[in-house]
């Protein structure tokens, strides 16, 4: 648990201190001559870091700080460094057109107070509405394919590859996909989410083969792997305009938030956005729509995806990183049921 009374080695900005964020954007020469901060307002949900939109006269931009916690749970400690990765992310991907494209651009990065400055989308919202949308057709998944494919596909220098294993906030991520959710004492009140969803997670929990399967994906995700992946492929970190301004509407799909990219099984990132398509209701038909649209990394392993997937199933189901999923208790139990089918398919 981080000390949250704790002095950091390094300036905090606030919401609430616009004066302060100008200063500090005028001490880096983030801020053109005569320009001032007009408005400081939270860019998105801002989950595990501080996101900050500054509206000048003439533009906007976006902050992002990363601190020694996670911004949405304080009390869960978290890479300091991580937004350091984000940056180097949009550095590595910048040359490669298909991939930038649909990523804000990094317009610069204080390593010292671990800041990136964001190119700002403008108004978004994400798709975490895919949960309880009554099932509506869902037009950017073949760009979203796309776009991973390009990702995968890309090569890098070992400087890159070695720069970006994330070796942290892989652990801290670990911790939360792998362990946390099966632990019988980790002190998260299921039934105050679901009633009667505690029993539910018990049987998984009791479960020793499901319990070996996980533990071995989590050994496979801690492994170095040949392609540079988001690592947090959800509905959460894709975008889209809520007004008709900014890029044009046929680019209206963009990729935030690669906080926790590494290199690492392609499969992974595959398995997470398959998970959360079944988490959404959507059909076999669709995730078989995913690997037909899908073609990047080499000998994909289409079994070992769904597993990944069924292990997403199973943590946003019984684990700390809850989604707006509106689901009754009998949902939730077929969808652990399938969490199980999917995490004990053979190799």
């Amino acid at each position: 648990m981080i000390d949250m009374e704790k002095q950091t080695h390094y300036t905090l900005l606030q919401v609430d201190q616009p004066q302060a964020v100008e200063a500090y954007l005028r001490e880096r020469a983030w801020l053109d001559h005569g320009e001032s901060v007009q408005q400081l307002s939270p860019a998105g949900e801002g989950n595990m870091n501080l996101t900050l939109r500054v509206t000048t006269g003439s533009r906007t931009f976006v902050v992002k700080q990363s601190r020694p916690w996670v911004e949405k749970y304080p009390s869960i400690a978290a890479p300091e460094d991580r937004v350091l990765m984000e940056a180097k992310f949009y550095q590595s991907v910048s040359h490669f057109g298909e991939i930038a494209e649909r990523m804000p651009r990094l317009l610069g990065c204080d390593e010292q107070n671990f800041v990136a400055l964001l190119e700002d989308l403008g108004e978004t919202a994400d798709f975490t509405d895919l949960y309880n949308d009554g099932l509506a057709s869902f037009a950017p998944l073949h760009e979203l394919c796309q776009w991973l494919a390009a990702l995968h596909g890309a090569e890098f220098d070992l400087e890159t590859r070695q720069c970006l294993e994330n070796v942290e906030m892989r652990k801290l991520n670990h911790e939360h996909l792998y362990c946390y959710p099966l632990r019988h004492d980790n002190g998260l009140d299921l039934d105050a989410i679901t009633p009667g969803l505690a029993a539910a997670a018990a049987e998984l929990k009791g479960d020793a083969a499901y319990l070996s399967a996980v533990a071995e994906l989590g050994a496979r995700y801690l492994e170095n792997g040949p392609s540079l992946l988001h690592g947090d492929f959800y509905p959460g970190s894709w975008v889209r305009h809520t007004a008709a301004q900014g890029k044009a509407p046929s680019d209206d799909v963009w990729v935030i938030d690669p906080e926790f990219c590494f290199f690492g099984p392609a499969e992974f990132d595959l398995g997470i956005l398959v998970g959360h398509l079944l988490l959404a209701g959507r059909s076999p038909r669709l995730v078989d729509e995913v690997f037909a649209d899908y073609r990047g990394a080499a000998s994909f392993d289409r079994e070992l995806a769904l597993r990944f997937a069924g292990m997403e199933i199973m943590r946003r189901l019984i684990g700390v990183a809850q989604l707006p999923l509106i689901a009754d208790l009998a949902q939730k139990k077929a969808l652990l049921a399938t969490s199980r089918e999917l995490v004990l398919r053979p190799e």
